[in-house]
């Protein structure tokens, strides 16, 4: 039984999450081929070729295949899949692009977001915002999954020159695509960590108050190397950016350390961080239900509690 990742990237580099869907493919057990689609990709698929327990990367370099649309990306994978039992991709914007087109191109049901592998067709998902964990069977022929990251850690590179590293071959499969044309992205930029990939994230609530004051959160995540995110009330009171947003519809994280500050803990919220190592919480709400989660509490006012912290640090 063969298993196909696709590999995610992004400016050149192999994105971490592809390392976590591997494992996730560990644990089905079979014959792993990682799957590199892209324009100038050799630099990616040599990456992916470090990973541990790769059998091959599969390498489809083509102006087609540019900036992963899901339109061409699903119909290459379509294409390959007479090859595999198993097709997944990281939970990840581009994962939810592609895959649920590749499952309607195989008339196959997609199973979503796994946190865990019971067997090689029986899998854990979470639903009700992570307050119930299912167990889904498959009988398709082909299982199409997206994989949540933070549910599997991330496998090893093999060493440099130790001989380890997989095979790579070309794909000659070029997908006609006149559906859909790549326009712009427009990225936020930032010095700090991306939000999924980083040790240590400090986010903000409501209990900001204002925009503005998240420049409190700054200094902290400046000296601890954090990443800034937020919680929805405070995407929907206008006070940052939505790509910030942690929680049921925002980005789901599993920092070593996770620092809520003035966010009272909806369920939406936590189900985007509790698996988080090491939780901290700062309310002046000690009712909050944040502190049922967190590793520890501190019930202060945070525009007290947060320039103490800082100087401290």
């Amino acid at each position: 039984m063969s298993i196909l990742v696709l590999a995610e990237h992004h400016n050149g580099q192999l994105a971490g999450a592809t390392a976590h869907v591997v494992a996730a493919a560990k644990a089905i057990g079979g014959d792993i081929d990682i799957l590199v689609a892209g324009e100038n990709v050799a630099a990616i698929a040599e990456a992916a070729a470090q990973l541990d327990g790769v059998a091959k990367v599969r390498v489809a370099d083509h102006a087609a295949y540019a900036h992963l649309l899901a339109e061409p990306t699903a119909a290459l994978i379509a294409e390959l899949a007479g090859d595999y039992g198993h097709v997944l991709a990281a939970a990840s914007t581009t994962g939810k692009n592609v895959l649920p087109r590749v499952a309607a191109l195989k008339d196959v049901a997609q199973i979503s977001e796994i946190i865990a592998v019971d067997a090689p067709d029986t899998f854990k998902r979470p639903i009700y915002a992570g307050n119930a964990i299912a167990t889904v069977q498959s009988e398709d022929a082909l299982k199409v999954i997206t994989v949540r990251s933070t549910g599997f850690d991330a496998v090893a590179e093999v060493e440099t020159g130790s001989g380890g590293s997989a095979p790579v071959e070309a794909v000659d499969f070029v997908a006609d695509n006149a559906q859909s044309s790549f326009v712009k992205e427009t990225l936020a930029q930032s010095d700090r960590p991306e939000l999924g990939a980083a040790k240590v994230v400090i986010s903000g609530g409501r209990g900001m108050g204002s925009g503005e004051n998240f420049q409190l959160l700054e200094g902290i995540a400046d000296k601890l190397g954090a990443a800034i995110g937020a919680s929805r009330a405070a995407v929907d009171a206008g006070f940052v950016p939505n790509d910030m947003q942690v929680g049921q519809t925002g980005k789901i994280v599993a920092p070593e350390l996770y620092i809520a500050v003035g966010i009272s803990g909806a369920i939406q919220h936590l189900a985007g961080m509790k698996d988080s190592k090491v939780i901290v919480a700062i309310n002046k709400d000690e009712e909050a239900p944040i502190f049922q989660v967190a590793d520890y509490g501190l019930v202060a006012d945070l525009f007290e509690a947060l320039p103490e912290l800082e100087q401290k640090l």
